[in-house]
């Protein structure tokens, strides 16, 4: 699917432009002015989905990073819609709009018969544009949700994952592809494999919600990953050079100047996360700690007393 082409725009659009092109077509397919066309309807859902993706710039942003499937990976049709609020357009085509809201997208207006159209357009469950109470469609499954939990290296990297679901006494063994960069909240969709329907109608979508593990030496905040790095005090004051590991293995040669102090971090460039499947790799940032021994030898002791006396 290609969001700009549904709203008639260039990909380089303006905010304004996006919505006076929504604007327009959305009068034109509104259901109260197309009330028992089920064309209109099918059209006025897809521009109204691709305008909550094109007007957010967060979601347009993924969606022009990453391309339609890269996209689809990363937000369900649940998160593609929360947020989305068009009651300030569709107010001005003189469509009443109280209780119309962008959770679960369902009109809930009440009025004359020109509305009860409308509102049948978007009765679904949970899971987006499933169901279409009045439109004459099976009742689709409930839709689940699970935890995947994935290491750094699997964001690194990307994994395929096997999972056994058990459903109605049966198991069944999915695959499930993780993409490099995926990000901790985000779930992948596994189409058809949630709840069972009834009287044969649509399965519902089993969604997996990432749940990123703690590593040992890493932490990540976004594309960067942080790793704390001990260093003896006398390094610290003198400077000195550490041997470090990225999460991929690879061993680097940092310099620590001197006088480096516990709040000091040093950057090896292009060694975090990759900035989803195709993106480029942020940054490994060493904390460093200065090791301060809470036992000395007489040595040791008699060292750092000479030291003092020096004013160090």
């Amino acid at each position: 699917m290609d969001y700009y082409k549904r709203l008639g725009v260039e990909k380089g659009a303006g905010a304004d432009e996006i919505k006076k092109a929504y604007r327009k077509l959305a009068f034109k397919y509104h259901p109260d002015k197309n009330a028992g066309d089920k064309k209109a309807e099918a059209k006025f859902k897809e521009i109204s989905e691709a305008y909550a993706v094109l007007s957010d710039p967060e979601k347009r942003k993924q969606y022009d990073t990453f391309g339609s499937a890269g996209f689809r990976q990363r937000y369900s049709q649940e998160d593609i819609f929360r947020g989305f609020d068009i009651n300030d357009i569709l107010r001005q085509f003189g469509f009443g709009t109280s209780g119309f809201s962008a959770s679960g997208f369902r009109n809930s207006m009440g009025g004359g018969a020109g509305h009860q159209g409308f509102d049948s357009i978007f009765q679904q469950n949970s899971s987006g544009f499933g169901g279409c109470g009045g439109c004459g469609q099976t009742a689709k499954g409930q839709d689940l949700t699970y935890q995947l939990s994935v290491t750094l290296e699997d964001v690194l990297n990307g994994a395929e994952r096997q999972l056994t679901l058990r459903k109605n006494g049966k198991t069944e063994n999915v695959s499930v592809k993780i993409p490099r960069g995926i990000e901790e909240g985000k779930k992948l969709r596994l189409q058809g494999k949630g709840g069972e329907a009834p009287m044969g109608g649509t399965p519902g979508d089993l969604y997996l919600k990432v749940q990123l593990q703690p590593h040992r030496q890493f932490e990540r905040k976004g594309e960067d990953l942080i790793l704390s790095k001990c260093i003896p005090y006398s390094d610290a004051c003198l400077g000195a050079k550490v041997e470090i590991e990225s999460l991929d293995g690879k061993k680097f040669i940092v310099n620590v100047p001197s006088g480096t102090n516990g709040d000091s971090r040093l950057r090896i460039k292009g060694q975090g996360l990759p900035s989803g499947p195709i993106g480029e790799r942020g940054d490994l940032y060493v904390k460093i700690r200065v090791d301060v021994p809470k036992l000395l030898t007489d040595q040791q002791k008699a060292l750092i007393e000479s030291l003092r006396e020096t004013g160090l």
